[in-house]
Order: structure tokens, then C-alpha cells, then sequence
């Protein structure tokens, strides 16, 4: 059984990868045998990653690219692909936000968090899949949504419309893919302990809001989305696609404790 969860002779592009979530997917993947593929916008947070992940003793490659650019994301896999000779598994994890009330909220905020969040990682799906087709070689894509892929916090309405759609994404590109042997899923992370959410977990009264919250009343890891990532990826999850694994800790399951 335990083959069914090693990716060996398989390489994994991980975007967003050199740090925070992306990373902890990266490390797992490498831990399971995959080569690895690491697109960020920092040269310097990309090379202390990839010094981490040598040490798995897989091979990894960094690209420095802005997923914001669009119309650039074709000829930038074009260049992974050839130096690669192909990637198996594509994990679409660089996202951003711009919070705000939405009825201040410029068209230009709105704009840029739907096009890294949804539009880019569209683009990406689409040149992945194109070159799958023309190799005639199956793959997996893992896109990552969110907890407001499902509920909504103030504040956050281009956020949670881009995770919203990327929810509808992957089932469409699920569907449509299937004849080409391309498994689309998702993992959508709970309250991650990373650089990006240190406000949060260093905050003596959001923590005890989110241990009352969570079933299980602690933070997640990126640990917790690599576990998840390697199943989606390997052959374990063969027959699953279209799905929205949520690693939550539970907290999108309850009202919260029953006792007060």
C-alpha cells in the first residue's frame, strides 16, 4: 500500500513554493519522492528553499516569476518544461489579497486579487493540460482554496469571490479533463501557522477565539497541507477528482462547543 503515496520519477511544480504553505507542500512532495519545481517572485527566498530542499536529495528547480503576469505564464512553463522534460504535478498556491469594506473597494484591488487568485491559476491549469495532452501523460493538479471558499469574513469580498470561483474551477476542469486522464482537486487550509498569519497566532485573543472554534483547538501547519498534498498527488488518489479536501481542523463542520 505504502507505494501507492510515493511519487518517485515524478516532478511536482509548486507556485508560490519558497516559503509559508507552498513550501510546506514543496517539502512533503520532495519527501515522497518527487523533483521539485519552485516558482516565486524573491531570488533570495527561492534559494534558501531550495537549499532546504536539497537536503531531501531530490532534484529542484527555481524560476522567479510573477504570477500576475499573465499573458507571460505560457512561455514561462514553455522554459520549466523544457528544462524539466515535463511536470506531473502542478500545485497552484500563490494567491494574495487586498481587504477592505466592499463598498470602498477600488476596481483596481478587486481586479488584481481576481487575477492572481483565479485568473493566473486558470492560465496555469491551461498549459499544463495542453502539454499533458501533447505528450499523451496523465497528471494531477492541486489548486488551493480556502475556508471562504465555503464562508466569508468582513472585509474580504475579492478574496472570497476568488476562492468561491476556484471552488467552481476545479470541479469544471475536473470534469472537463477527466478524458484526459488529468485528476483536478483542491485543499482548502484552515488557520495555518506561517509568516503571513503571525499577527494573528501572536494574538493572545484570536488564539482563544480559534481553539474555541476549531474541534480540534489549535493551528494548522503547513505540515497538515503537504500530508494532503502528497494523497492528491500520488496514485492513492486515482479515482478522486473534483473534490475540496478541507484541512481545517474541523472548524467548518461546527457552530462551535456546545457548552458556554
Amino acid at each position: 500500500m505504502t507505494e501507492k503515496f510515493r511519487l518517485d520519477n515524478h516532478i511536482s511544480l509548486v507556485t508560490g513554493g519558497s516559503k509559508g504553505i507552498g513550501f510546506g507542500i514543496a517539502k512533503a512532495l520532495a519527501e515522497a519522492g518527487a523533483d521539485i519545481v519552485l516558482v516565486a517572485r524573491n531570488e533570495k527566498d527561492l534559494e534558501q528553499a531550495q537549499d532546504k530542499l536539497t537536503q531531501t536529495g531530490r532534484r529542484i528547480w527555481t524560476y522567479s516569476f510573477d504570477m500576475s503576469n499573465v499573458e507571460k505564464i505560457d512561455g514561462m512553463f514553455a522554459g520549466i518544461v523544457k528544462d524539466t522534460e515535463g511536470v506531473d504535478i502542478l500545485v497552484n498556491n500563490a494567491g494574495g489579497t487586498r481587504r477592505g469594506p466592499a463598498e470602498s473597494l477600488s476596481t483596481d484591488d478587486w481586479n488584481f486579487v481576481i487575477n492572481l487568485n483565479m485568473t493566473a491559476v486558470f492560465a496555469l491549469c491551461q498549459a499544463f493540460v495542453k502539454e499533458r495532452i501533447k505528450s499523451g501523460k496523465k497528471g494531477k493538479i492541486i489548486n488551493i482554496a480556502s475556508l471562504m471558499s465555503e464562508t466569508v469574513r468582513e472585509d474580504n469580498a475579492p478574496y472570497a469571490a476568488s476562492k468561491g470561483g476556484i471552488r467552481q474551477l476545479t470541479k469544471a476542469l475536473a470534469v472537463d479533463w477527466a478524458k484526459y486522464q488529468i485528476n483536478v482537486n483542491a485543499i482548502g487550509p484552515g488557520f495555518i501557522q506561517t509568516d503571513l498569519t503571525r499577527a494573528l497566532w501572536e494574538n493572545e485573543e484570536f488564539n482563544k477565539w480559534l481553539a474555541w472554534k476549531t474541534p480540534w483547538g489549535r493551528w494548522g501547519s503547513p505540515e497538515d497541507l503537504g500530508n494532503a498534498a502528497v494523497y492528491l498527488a500520488a496514485p492513492a488518489s486515482d479515482f478522486v477528482t473534483g473534490h475540496i479536501l478541507y484541512v481545517d481542523g474541523g472548524l467548518l463542520s461546527t457552530f462551535g462547543p456546545s457548552s458556554w
